[in-house]
């Protein structure tokens, strides 16, 4: 069957060796004012001492959820990363994963409302989101790498690509289950689209769209290990690192930390009712 086989794979490589060559200073560009934005966020979370940061946090924790135990579990999470030596990384991990969710946020959500507008458009862009969730993560990294050279930058996007397709979904769902009679109502006094979707549609459809947010999260960090492969900093690095020279302590601290900023986030960025 070999003299039969379609060469799929070789016509890709075609593709992208083509866009390196006739696009390599687009991807250059990107690839370095992306990089700043991260180092520079990076490096304003370290600037700030350590325990300024919790108290920050844990104030911020305090004002949205009302929560004595939630702000504990901030402030006794962080103490426990700084205690077992992994801040920087942490707060690199962090500028990573805020960006990419930012990043997802600002195409998923208006994705999301036209495709829920336009039932024809999610048709067609659901096989692309089931593919974008289904591919394993890897694989965006030969793309990514080829365009963007080794770095953060690479990981970012591959983490944006994998997490892009949680937003979209569930701020489709959101805005597709908002009773039609509300709608109509809305009409009936003569809203425009734009007020219908501001004063109706997105208030209606926040549980849904807070639950894509801080699936993006997760997602992003899922991908954290992964983007350490091309250079990515953070927490991915020193689990990578453990995992080359069987080195179980590191291992294990590196990703607890992992573990306890993804719930960290989790519980901050739920809706306050949704915090127990």
């Amino acid at each position: 069957m070999e003299q039969y086989k379609l060469p799929l794979g070789e016509y890709i490589e075609i593709f992208f060796d083509w866009l390196v060559d006739s696009a390599a200073g687009f991807f250059d560009a990107v690839s370095v004012s992306l990089e700043w934005l991260i180092v520079s966020s990076t490096d304003a979370l370290l600037w700030l001492p350590p325990l300024a940061f919790m108290l920050l946090l844990s104030a911020i924790t305090w004002w949205l959820h009302r929560s004595l135990a939630l702000v504990a579990f901030v402030a006794l999470s962080l103490l426990l990363i700084w205690n077992l030596g992994y801040w920087e990384e942490t707060m690199q991990t962090l500028s990573l994963v805020l960006y990419a969710t930012l990043l997802c946020i600002l195409v998923g959500l208006p994705a999301g409302i036209y495709a829920a507008h336009n039932p024809w458009v999610y048709t067609i862009i659901r096989p692309v989101l089931d593919l974008m969730q289904t591919v394993p993560p890897f694989v965006y990294l030969i793309p990514t790498l080829t365009l963007f050279g080794l770095g953060v930058v690479p990981g970012l996007i591959s983490t944006i690509i994998f997490a892009i397709a949680a937003p979209v979904r569930l701020t489709y769902l959101g805005i597709s289950e908002v009773p039609k009679e509300i709608v109509e109502a809305g009409q009936s006094f003569g809203m425009t689209p734009r007020q219908l979707l501001w004063r109706i549609e997105l208030p209606a459809a926040a549980s849904s769209i807070a639950a894509g947010v801080t699936q993006c999260i997760m997602l992003s960090l899922s991908m954290v290990v992964i983007a350490a492969l091309v250079g990515a900093d953070g927490l991915g690095k020193p689990v990578v690192r453990a995992l080359n020279t069987v080195d179980i302590a590191s291992g294990f601290e590196a990703g607890l930390a992992i573990v306890l900023l993804a719930i960290l986030l989790d519980r901050l960025f739920k809706q306050p009712e949704a915090v127990k």
